[in-house]
């Protein structure tokens, strides 16, 4: 995966309690519709204003996920924390991901094996060999008819 600069697509307004910081990925797609993150594996959030300050140390209730990215609500705030209001902090986040380019996706390979309809299969199972470790055993098919 390959981290992102810092992400900040949104700003939490102090006046309205129903609002918060979204720094989801809904909303980064909705900012940069050209983002290219196939797959997020990891997450780092901070606050702007305390870039060296873990989140969990500024007494605010923040989600910060690979799912859904760092949510949060003005609503779930308390006095106290950081700032003296109990409005969200500026956040931002940086991610890991994997590019979406096929360089970096996985191929998928299907399989199918079938039998001829009227032949049932069954398969015919030898007990484990001992000894060298390289030794393998092999299940053998065989058609009964």
């Amino acid at each position: 995966c390959i981290w992102t600069d810092w992400i900040d697509v949104s700003y939490p307004n102090s006046a309205d309690k129903n609002g918060g910081d979204n720094e989801t990925f809904d909303k980064i797609l909705e900012t940069y519709p050209t983002w290219e993150c196939a797959r997020v594996e990891n997450i780092s959030c901070r606050a702007e204003k305390f870039p060296n300050i873990p989140i969990e140390d500024l007494g605010q209730k923040v989600e910060c996920s690979v799912d859904n990215g760092l949510l949060c609500k003005n609503s779930d705030q308390v006095l106290g924390g950081m700032i003296p209001m109990p409005v969200c902090l500026n956040y931002e986040i940086s991610v890991c991901c994997t590019p979406n380019t096929p360089e970096c996706l996985p191929t998928l390979t299907t399989s199918i094996t079938t039998a001829p309809p009227s032949s049932p299969v069954s398969t015919e199972s030898h007990p484990p060999t001992t000894g060298h470790p390289s030794t393998t055993t092999r299940s053998t098919p065989t058609t009964t008819t």
